[in-house]
């Protein structure tokens, strides 16, 4: 899925420490880092109801979280799988590390309209994704955005981790953390490339539906949507 044109900061009241294990693209688990969660003084708006205090969930697969990205730990990490290719087809974001820096940073030092996040399976960061305000990006223009819409981007790290239906557990997790985190927000959107098969199917078998297809600046799109009042039936 291809990201959007936003960005984000939050901040927590805790101050909380995961141990986590860094992924690599084979089926072993190279190195360990501890990836903390802190308090941070920022006077941008919080419009993600404190992401980052949002907290693990439990899934069949285990305990996961999303956790914000800090450049100054996790930008090897992510280089490395923005730059497999069958990540690079859809993200655009393959090369040198500074590629993927400049697109980190541009949602971290922005207005706060999107988070990037690693997606913490059982203590080990395996996959990446952007949570946003879809009703305040550049994306509302191409649909009827309703208040408070908020939207996923997520990539699967690791080619051991794709292709067993992890990513529709994932998808419904952080769908349902922000339904759960943010009161004000009706519904979860995607937009993943209509070429991209694999995703859209994944998104169906997280309990989202699909609405429409959207003329996106760069991409066709699927527009995917899993609305609270439903969340339970699908």
């Amino acid at each position: 899925m291809q990201p959007a044109d936003s960005t984000a900061r939050t901040t927590s009241s805790t101050d909380d420490t995961l141990d986590l294990r860094l992924a690599d693209d084979r089926a072993d688990r190279l190195g360990e880092e501890r990836l903390a969660v802190r308090p941070v003084d920022d006077a941008r708006p919080d419009l993600l109801d404190h992401l980052a205090g949002w907290g693990p969930t439990d899934t069949p697969v285990g305990a996961f979280q999303l956790v914000p990205v800090k450049v100054s730990r996790d930008l090897p990490l992510i280089a490395r799988w923005m730059n497999d290719p069958a990540v690079a087809a859809f993200w655009d974001l393959a090369g040198p590390e500074e590629t993927t820096e400049k697109h980190l940073r541009g949602q971290l030092d922005g207005d706060g309209r999107s988070v990037p996040c690693l997606g913490v399976l059982k203590g080990v960061p395996m996959s990446y994704w952007e949570v946003y305000r879809a009703d305040l990006d550049p994306l509302a223009r191409h649909y009827p955005a309703r208040p408070h819409d908020t939207g996923l981007h997520l990539l699967i790290g690791s080619v051991s981790d794709r292709g067993h239906g992890l990513g529709r557990t994932l998808l419904r997790a952080a769908a349902d953390l922000a339904l759960d985190h943010r009161p004000a927000c009706a519904r979860v959107i995607a937009e993943p490339d209509l070429r991209n098969t694999p995703s859209i199917v994944a998104f169906l078998s997280a309990g989202f539906r699909f609405s429409a297809e959207l003329d996106l600046p760069d991409k066709r799109a699927a527009l995917m949507l899993r609305d609270r009042a439903l969340r339970h039936l699908m």
